[in-house]
């Protein structure tokens, strides 16, 4: 039993030391006694719960961390691919097809396909000089008269004139609308009494109108200069000091080109009969839609057509390719390859471009690269030499020789790529792209392809020198389309992009011609 002193020592102490004597002497089980079985059943099942929650926990985690591990595999991939592209040169109108507006800021304009020839910049020696000469018949003479002598003042009105110098002036004269009034009369007759009335000159068929030199400059600053409509409106304004409206100017441009309709037809007929001739399209926005124009020209001929479509449906609607059996030149779209009536010949440039690019892109092509590049500059230069000398081909001695050289080229690189083919199999894909990248790869088997299947289209310029080695004819002609859209953004209608495509093929082709431009527009809107 617990003495009373005991207990007082214990309180003393603190209550550590009375829970400490009452277990050394009654036991544990008074201050702790066991859990009774209902709430040991509450604590398992609680413990359950716990467990349940946590398996749920586990599983969710474990997918989120599957899901992770796909995410990270495919970043990774995608991260290496951009490395990959980031170490690939960029492509720009150097080594490429895209034109020269698309190129970044960053990209060095000086490039050029063209090597250097080592002549100075400038003209050149022996190149003669151009200067502006008098005119012999001045429409005005003005005389300066001195009426005393610097000398000693006396008159010099009675004195012999020794020489003359002369200078002329050049300058425009005072601009300004002139407006022709037109009045019939009405007479009555003496006789019978009938009023009789003068018919007006035939080109006079409006209270009001504007005679064909204004419309002819108005069209010609808008699709000739291409000038905006405001722009065009404030320039005629400055000029002759009266403003037309927009709607004015518009109906100016439907007039010329309906007055065109047998013209175009005209240039379609002469197109079908020439023995070379160069197409090409480029994209073009039309009332907030992708259009595409097609061009098909020659040195003297050109023709326009803007078409929803840029493939076979378009070029059937153009109705001059199906029916040609000449050469056609053109950047080996597949479009074109369709039409097998006639002979194809593609585009050096562009196979220039794409040999750069893969000798830029990639150690492991850039060999055969460049030496295609050399190849076909001595096959441009031999038929260079053939035209300036009269002949109609390259000599066989020298076209066979490169031509064996071409083969050799290659065919040989082809076996290359086969072996490499071979040796990576379709489950090696990815360790191969780690010898160099597969689009590199796959563009460079593509050209390759290109080279030996179309091996005639390529060489056609040194077979027949009708043939040109580019298609640069038709990338000039479509140049002023592009500038056109850069400066007006687009065309609202597929109405006016058809007339401007019609008044714009005219002119093209009455430059070409060497003809003034104006004096054209001018008999056009006069007729």
């Amino acid at each position: 039993m617990l003495s009373r002193q005991a207990i007082f020592q214990a309180y003393f102490h603190g209550p550590q030391a009375i829970i400490s004597l009452i277990e050394q002497h009654l036991g544990e089980e008074v201050l702790a006694p066991p859990p009774t079985i209902v709430a040991l059943q509450h604590t398992v099942e609680g413990q359950l719960d716990e467990i349940s929650k946590l398996k749920c926990q586990i599983k969710h985690l474990q997918e989120q961390v599957s899901l992770l591990r796909h995410q990270n595999f495919r970043l990774t991939r995608r991260i290496s691919e951009l490395e990959g592209q980031a170490a690939l040169p960029q492509k720009d109108s150097h080594n490429s097809s895209l034109p020269p507006s698309t190129d970044p800021p960053s990209c060095k304009r000086t490039r050029s396909l063209r090597r250097p020839s080592g002549r100075p910049v400038g003209g050149q020696l022996g190149h003669p000089g151009q200067t502006r000469r008098f005119v012999r018949q001045p429409d005005q003479t003005l005389y300066h008269r001195l009426e005393q002598c610097q000398s000693c003042h006396a008159s010099l009105e009675d004195s012999e004139v020794v020489s003359t110098h002369r200078r002329q002036l050049i300058d425009l004269p005072e601009v300004k609308l002139k407006v022709t009034e037109h009045r019939v009369e009405m007479r009555k007759c003496l006789r019978c009494g009938r009023i009789n009335k003068a018919g007006f000159p035939e080109h006079i068929r409006a209270p009001l109108q504007y005679g064909p030199r204004l419309k002819a400059r108005a069209v010609y600053l808008l699709e000739y200069q291409l000038l905006p409509y405001g722009r065009t409106q404030e320039l005629l304004d400055d000029w002759f000091g009266y403003r037309l409206s927009a709607a004015t100017l518009a109906g100016f441009l439907r007039e010329c080109s309906g007055k065109l309709v047998r013209c175009e037809a005209q240039i379609k007929a002469a197109l079908k009969r020439a023995p070379v001739i160069h197409v090409d399209e480029t994209g073009l926005r039309v009332a907030k839609r992708s259009h595409y124009v097609h061009v098909t020209s020659t040195a003297n001929l050109t023709h326009y057509i803007c078409h929803t479509k840029r493939g076979r449906e378009a070029i059937d609607e153009i109705s001059i390719l199906p029916y040609y059996r000449g050469t056609c030149v053109h950047d080996g779209w597949r479009s074109y390859r369709h039409y097998g009536q006639c002979l194809h010949s593609l585009c050096g440039a562009h196979l220039l471009r794409e040999l750069t690019y893969l000798s830029e892109a990639s150690e492991e092509e850039k060999q055969w690269a460049e030496l295609m590049i050399k190849l076909l500059l001595e096959m441009k230069g031999a038929a260079d030499e053939a035209r300036r000398g009269g002949l109609k081909r390259v000599s066989l001695k020298q076209g066979r020789e490169l031509t064996k050289r071409y083969d050799e080229l290659t065919q040989e690189n082809w076996r290359k790529h086969q072996v490499m083919e071979a040796r990576a199999g379709p489950e090696s894909e990815a360790e191969a792209a780690t010898r160099q990248p597969m689009a590199v790869w796959k563009q460079s088997r593509r050209l390759l392809l290109r080279l030996l299947l179309q091996r005639e289209d390529v060489l056609r310029f040194m077979n027949d020198l009708e043939v040109p080695f580019d298609n640069n004819q038709a990338e000039r002609d479509l140049r002023m389309v592009k500038l056109q859209q850069k400066i007006g953004g687009c065309f609202r209608s597929e109405q006016g992009a058809r007339q401007f495509c019609r008044i714009r093929g005219y002119l093209s082709t009455k430059r070409k011609a060497g003809r003034p431009v104006l004096s054209a527009l001018e008999s056009v809107l006069a007729r």
